[in-house]
C-alpha cells in the first residue's frame, strides 16, 4: 500500500505500529524499541570468527581500522598516482598484464613513501600505533605536528610531501658523453650532485645493480 511505501521513506517503518481499517488509519511510535536503538546510536560492533588467544579485542580493532590502508592503496592504483584506468586492451592476458604491473608501479611506490617517511609529512612513530587505544581518536605526536607548523626539519631542509620530492629528486642528473679521437674513445661524466634537501632522499631510493657493456672497439671481436 502507499502508506507502507512512504513510513518507510526512512527506514523507520520498524518503529511505527500502523493500523488500517476500512475507514481509519492509526499509528503509534514503540517507544522500547526506538530506546533499545538509541542506546546503540554511534557504537560500531565487529565480531571475528578468531579466537581471543589469537587476536584480543584492542588487535582486532586494529586490524579492522587498517582497511584504510588498502582503500588507500585503491585510490592510488586509480585516481591519485597510477591511474590505471583507461586500459586500453582488449585481451584478457593483457589486461592481466596491465593490472600487475600497475600493482607492482603500486609496491614500488609504497616502499618508498616507508624509506623516505622522515622527509614526507608523514608520521615517523608507527610503532606507537600497536600500544595507543584503539578506539580512542587519533592524535599525531607533538614531534609531528612541530614538523608540519614549521614545514622543515632540524637541520632547515624543507618537508615534502611525495610528489614534490620526487619533483626535487628528478633534477638530479647524470650525463655520460663520449666522443671519438682516432682510434681511442674518451669518456667524461658530468654528473649534478644531489643538494641537502634532496641528499638523504637521493641515498634511500631503491638501487638497480646492472652489468656495463663494454663499448671499447679493440676487445670487439
Amino acid at each position: 500500500m502507499a502508506v507502507g511505501r512512504v513510513i518507510n521513506r526512512y527506514k523507520m517503518a520498524k518503529h511505527m505500529s500502523v493500523t488500517i481499517t476500512g475507514t481509519t488509519l492509526t499509528f503509534a511510535r514503540k517507544e522500547d524499541a526506538i530506546a533499545a536503538e538509541a542506546a546503540l546510536d554511534g557504537i560500531d560492533i565487529i565480531r571475528t570468527s578468531v579466537t581471543p588467544e589469537r587476536l584480543d579485542s584492542a588487535s582486532c580493532v586494529r586490524h579492522y581500522k587498517s582497511l584504510s590502508q588498502v582503500e588507500r592503496a585503491f585510490r592510488s592504483l586509480k585516481t591519485v598516482d597510477l591511474k590505471v584506468r583507461p586500459i586500453h586492451h582488449r585481451l584478457s592476458d593483457r589486461v592481466r598484464a596491465h593490472l600487475f604491473l600497475c600493482l607492482l608501479a603500486y609496491y614500488v611506490e609504497w616502499h618508498l613513501k616507508e624509506a623516505w617517511r622522515e622527509r614526507l609529512f608523514a608520521d615517523p612513530d608507527q610503532a606507537a600505533k600497536a600500544t595507543r587505544d584503539p578506539v580512542a581518536p587519533a592524535e599525531r605526536p607533538a614531534a609531528a605536528k612541530a614538523k608540519i607548523a614549521r614545514r622543515c626539519h632540524e637541520d632547515g631542509t624543507p618537508v615534502h610531501s611525495f610528489h614534490t620530492l620526487l619533483t626535487a629528486l628528478a633534477t638530479i642528473v647524470r650525463n655520460t658523453c663520449r666522443t671519438s679521437a682516432g682510434r681511442s674513445e674518451l669518456y667524461g661524466d658530468d654528473a649534478i650532485k644531489p643538494t641537502p634537501a634532496t641528499r638523504d632522499g637521493s641515498d634511500r631510493r631503491p638501487r638497480c645493480v646492472g652489468r656495463a657493456r663494454n663499448t671499447d672497439s679493440s676487445t670487439r671481436p
